[in-house]
């Protein structure tokens, strides 16, 4: 029966396809945790009080990408290079999801516009994060090497989308509404396209680890044009609306500490 755990329960039983799976996770959480430090230095001057969440937004997702490679070490393992077809942070940036990095990587302080358009961009992509981190909890919450790694993630994913709707409430209701779903409906359209030609080349890469069959690999390709197809129609919906989150102030505190792997 081929189901999303028996899937990732063989990814995570070869360490071939373990190494690569946590060296992809490990450089696009690592990438992120580049991008919010930037922004957090560049805020304007009129919304510096956001830096702190900003900079615990960064120091999350540094965490996370210290935690995935915790988890090659455990097993013996050192990270791979990451193929660029399956790199998704960067054919984000490239595809102008994100801050552009040219200006991340100067002085200029960034614009209140800036600020929007980033947490609108990042509204979209912790959408997606949260959703994967909630599936790999609902069924790896008590595995014995992973379980508490899964755990910690999914709920930082969680504080992050939590952040990202409190904060766009609140510079739409400062008259910046139409950008945001403007933006955020770019965004979701362009974010589904990314993630299913990386879902294609994760699991084309996958396949080759894992002896997959043509016929095996087909399947898992339809599969993932098959979720395209629905998010094209209409599942990118989720991704734009806004509502006031249950969890408030989620990044107002320090960041947890990562778990230690012995």
């Amino acid at each position: 029966m081929l189901s999303a755990k028996s899937l990732f329960q063989e990814i995570l039983d070869n360490d071939e396809s373990f190494r690569l799976f946590c060296s992809i996770a490990a450089s696009g959480e690592s990438q992120g945790g580049w991008e919010n430090a930037r922004i957090a230095a560049l805020v304007p001057a009129s919304e510096r009080g956001l830096a702190p969440k900003i900079t615990r937004h960064g120091a999350d997702e540094d965490k996370h990408g210290r935690i995935f490679n915790a988890l090659l070490k455990k097993r013996g393992l050192e990270p791979v290079p990451v193929p660029p077809e399956t790199d998704y942070t960067m054919l984000l940036e490239r595809h102008g999801i994100g801050l552009a990095h040219d200006k991340l990587k100067g002085d200029e302080p960034l614009t209140v516009q800036d600020i929007v358009t980033y947490l609108a961009h990042s509204r979209v992509t912790e959408q997606r994060a949260s959703e994967q981190m909630e599936l790999l909890r609902r069924h790896f919450a008590d595995h014995p090497d992973i379980g508490r790694a899964v755990k910690m993630i999914s709920g930082d994913e969680d504080n992050h989308l939590a952040y990202c709707h409190e904060e766009l409430l609140r510079f739409a209701r400062a008259g910046h509404g139409r950008a945001i779903q403007r933006t955020l409906r770019e965004s979701a359209l362009a974010e589904i396209r990314i993630y299913r030609d990386v879902s294609l080349a994760v699991m084309a890469h996958m396949g080759r680890l894992l002896g997959w069959s043509r016929a095996r690999s087909a399947v898992l390709a339809a599969g993932i044009h098959a979720l395209y197809a629905w998010e094209r129609f209409a599942g990118w919906r989720r991704m734009v609306c806004l509502k006031t989150p249950e969890r408030r102030d989620a990044l107002g505190g320090p960041a947890t500490p990562a778990p230690e792997f012995a």
